[in-house]
């Protein structure tokens, strides 16, 4: 769950959401991203930096460029993980609650 937390606290940023639907149409150079968003080298930087620590993105070296693009497998399972958390399951943090609240209205 800490894992699914991290992730959540990455996309918690505007600009870090924008590089994500940015790299859903391909893998990008960061002064791509710079330049279309506006933001210094040490920004683009900070924001990567925290997107690969959760593996919501990979990146690669190409001569002196860093090309960045979205990890599908980490996309595929926090999507996985969401569908999961609002579906419902017959061992539920809340059977207790249900439990007691059927039997006061029953």
């Amino acid at each position: 769950m800490q894992e699914k937390v991290e992730i959540f606290k990455a996309l918690s940023d505007k600009n870090r959401l924008l590089i994500i639907e940015m790299l859903s149409c391909g893998e990008l150079c960061a002064c791509d991203i710079m330049e279309r968003l506006n933001l210094t080298q040490p920004t683009i930087s900070h924001h990567m930096k925290i997107l690969g620590h959760v593996k919501l993105i990979n990146s690669r070296k190409d001569g002196k460029w860093t090309l960045y693009k979205l990890n599908q497998e980490t996309f595929n399972d926090l999507c996985n993980f969401i569908n999961y958390l609002s579906s419902y399951k017959e061992k539920c943090i809340c059977e207790d609650i249900i439990k007691k609240k059927c039997s006061e209205d029953g």
